[in-house]
């Protein structure tokens, strides 16, 4: 096995650990999905959105290739083909640099920092310009149809944690869960 083979390994399995959902496209680890969730804190927070990673062959020595598959509003993602404009993953890629890295610290920090002179969605860049309290509406208002957790394709089993904490504050407050504890007599 080959060494960009053996890190490409590497860093999907540590990607993996680090509690993000991936779905692998084919059997090979070029091409995955990745759920991301929007930064605590900026106006992203509370979406979920599917991000497309191609990983080329000379990965880490090139960088990956990162796409939004559900909409997003910001001025530095194309808003019809999910590109991300992103000097560290396009220009300063080092491979140093890996997929955690990305999603733990390249992606929030492009949310929570836009950079409207050098934008890839120019309506996005000029309403941030121009009239900041209207793009973060806008903002709110792409996260709030666009970026459901079904809009990423999380299946309602992956909230376990959530139906859990509502099935105990069930049990509560329900005279039939006890009973149903219970053995006849």
């Amino acid at each position: 096995m080959s060494s960009p083979s053996k890190r490409r390994e590497m860093d999907l399995m540590k990607l993996m650990m680090s509690d993000y959902k991936v779905e692998m496209v084919n059997d090979g680890m070029q091409e995955f999905f990745v759920e991301f969730r929007g930064p605590n804190e900026s106006l992203y927070q509370g979406g979920v959105w599917k991000v497309r990673v191609e990983l080329p062959d000379a990965y880490p020595y090139r960088s990956p290739s990162i796409g939004f598959v559900n909409k997003i509003y910001h001025p530095n993602v194309d808003e019809l083909s999910g590109s991300v404009c992103l000097d560290v993953i396009n220009q300063t890629w080092s491979p140093m640099f890996d997929l955690v890295n990305v999603f733990e610290v390249f992606l929030p920090q492009l949310l929570l920092y836009p950079n409207p002179s050098d934008p890839l969605n120019g309506e996005a860049a000029a309403l941030l310009m121009r009239d900041r309290p209207a793009y973060e509406i806008k903002v709110k208002e792409f996260c709030e149809k666009y970026a459901k957790p079904e809009d990423a394709g999380v299946a309602p089993e992956d909230n376990s944690s959530d139906e859990e904490l509502s099935e105990e504050d069930d049990d509560d407050s329900g005279d039939d869960e006890p009973i149903l504890g219970h053995p006849d007599p």
